[in-house]
C-alpha cells in the first residue's frame, strides 16, 4: 500500500471524525499568556462552524488520530471489520497541523478523537502527547477538546484533563442492553466509572483553585458525552431518562444526540434506515427543557406518546406537554411564579425574566406580552393578561391548529 502524505491523511481522518457530534467548545474560560507569547488565546465558546454568543464563528480542527480500531462496534464506520480506507497520524503531525492551521487563522482550537490502536493505553498516550506538546512545547492557548477512552489507565485520562479544556467520554447508546448487543467490547460500568472519576477530578481542582491561585487547571469546560439515536430499540423516553441521569450523577456540561446514519457494509443487526432528523432535534429540545426550563425528566417523558414512548415529530416537546396537560393553563402573566411561566409554549427564559421584571411596575396587557416574546400567537391560548382571557379550548384537536406551524414550514426545517 502506498504511503499517504499528511494531506491525504487529513482528508480521510477529518471525514471519519464527522460522526462525532460532541465537539463543543462552550463553557471554557480564556487562557491568558503570562509572558505574552502564547498562541491561540481565545474565549473558546462554540462548536465547529457555529457562532459564539458575541457573533464570532468558532472553528475547530476536528480529526481522528486514526480510523483504525481493534473494536468491532456494529454502528461504527471505523470498526475493525469495516471496509474503509485507513490512515493514521503521528502525534507530531497533529501538532504541526494544529499550529499551521492556527497561524493561517483557519481555526481557534482542536477536537481530537481516535480509534483504538494497539491498546487503549497506547492510544490514550498518543492523544495526551498531542495536547502536552501543544501546551508545553508550543505554548498553545487555544481550545483543546479530547475524546478520552474509558478503558485506559485512569492516570492517562487524568493527564488529558490537565491539558484539555473539555473532555468527552461517550456512553454511545442509551441502554445497557443496546450497548451489550451493538458494542460487546465496551462496558457501561467502565464508562460510568471513568465519568465519575473525571467529575471528582474536576470538582477537586475547582475547589483547589478557589483557595490557591497556583493550583493547576483541569478540564475547565467540563465533560460531555454523546448518545447514538435510532441504532437500537431505545425510545425517546429511555433517552431522556438516561440523559437526566448522566447530568445528575456526573455533572455533565452537555449530552449530545447523534441520529444513527446507515454506513457502508452495515451489520445485519442495524436498522436499514436512519431515524428522522427531526427526532434528534426534538431530543435536543427536550434536553433544553431540562437544563433551562426546570422540567423534570418525568414531565418531558409525559409529553411522549403513551404507547410508543416517542416524542411527537410535528410539534416541540414543550407544546406537546402543554396540550397534554391543558388543565394547567391558562397562566396569569401578572401573578404566576417563574416555574409556571416557563411552561407556557412560546415563552423563553429571557421573555419570562422580562415579564417578571415588567409586572413589578404595571399590570401587563396582551400587547405588552407581544413586545416581550417572538410569537404572541403561540402564547395567547395559554395565558391570561390584564385585557385578555382565552376562549375555552380543552380539546387538543381544537387547539393544536392555532399554535403549530404550517406543514410546509416543518418540512422545510426537517430538510
Amino acid at each position: 500500500m502506498a504511503q499517504l502524505d499528511v494531506r491525504q491523511k487529513l482528508e480521510i481522518l477529518a471525514d471519519a471524525a464527522k460522526y462525532d457530534a460532541s465537539c463543543a467548545s462552550s463553557g471554557t474560560a480564556k487562557r491568558n499568556s503570562r509572558d505574552g507569547k502564547g498562541l491561540g488565546s481565545t474565549e473558546g465558546m462554540g462548536i465547529c462552524h457555529a457562532y459564539a454568543p458575541d457573533g464570532r464563528c468558532i472553528s475547530l480542527l476536528k480529526i481522528l488520530l486514526t480510523n483504525s480500531c481493534i473494536f468491532d462496534c456494529h454502528y461504527c464506520i471505523n470498526r475493525k471489520s469495516s471496509n474503509v480506507r485507513r490512515a493514521r497520524f503521528t502525534a507530531k503531525e497533529v501538532v504541526d497541523l494544529t499550529i499551521a492551521f492556527y497561524k493561517r487563522n483557519y481555526i481557534e482550537g482542536l477536537f481530537l478523537s481516535s480509534g483504538i490502536i494497539g491498546s487503549s493505553n497506547y492510544t490514550m498516550e498518543q492523544i495526551v502527547e498531542v495536547a502536552r506538546s501543544l501546551r508545553e512545547d508550543h505554548h498553545f492557548r487555544g481550545y483543546i477538546h479530547l475524546k478520552t477512552i474509558p478503558d485506559a489507565d485512569p492516570e492517562l485520562v487524568h493527564q488529558a484533563g490537565m491539558f484539555a479544556d473539555r473532555v468527552s467520554i461517550n456512553v454511545e447508546l442509551p441502554t445497557e442492553q443496546g450497548l451489550t448487543r451493538l458494542a460487546p467490547e465496551k462496558s457501561a460500568g467502565r464508562i460510568e466509572t471513568a465519568m465519575k472519576e473525571m467529575k471528582t477530578a474536576i470538582v477537586d481542582t475547582g475547589d483547589a483553585r478557589k483557595r490557591f491561585k497556583s493550583a493547576p487547571r483541569f478540564a475547565p469546560a467540563g465533560q460531555s458525552t454523546q448518545m447514538i439515536v435510532g441504532a437500537d430499540a431505545a425510545t425517546d423516553g429511555d433517552i431522556v431518562r438516561k440523559a437526566s441521569s448522566l447530568y445528575g450523577k456526573f455533572g455533565l456540561r452537555r449530552v449530545y444526540y447523534s441520529a444513527f446514519s446507515p454506513i457502508p457494509d452495515a451489520s445485519a443487526v442495524l436498522p436499514l434506515q436512519r431515524p428522522p432528523l427531526m427526532r434528534e432535534h426534538r431530543l435536543y429540545q427536550s434536553d433544553w427543557l431540562m437544563r433551562f426550563y426546570e422540567f423534570q425528566p418525568h414531565e418531558v417523558v409525559a409529553a411522549a406518546d403513551d404507547a410508543t414512548g416517542m416524542l411527537p415529530l410535528d410539534i416541540d416537546p414543550k407544546l406537546a406537554w402543554a396540550l397534554k396537560f391543558r388543565a394547567s393553563f391558562p397562566v396569569d402573566v401578572n401573578r404566576a411564579p417563574r416555574e409556571l411561566l416557563l411552561r407556557v409554549p412560546g415563552l423563553g427564559v429571557k421573555a419570562v425574566a422580562n415579564i417578571i421584571a415588567s409586572r413589578r411596575w404595571r399590570r401587563l396587557r396582551l400587547e405588552d406580552v407581544a413586545r416581550l416574546t417572538v410569537s404572541v400567537a403561540k402564547v395567547r391560548p395559554f395565558i391570561v393578561a390584564a385585557d385578555w382571557r382565552p376562549i375555552t379550548l380543552s380539546d387538543r384537536a381544537e387547539l393544536k391548529p392555532l399554535v403549530t406551524p404550517k406543514k410546509q414550514q416543518l418540512e422545510l426545517f426537517a430538510a
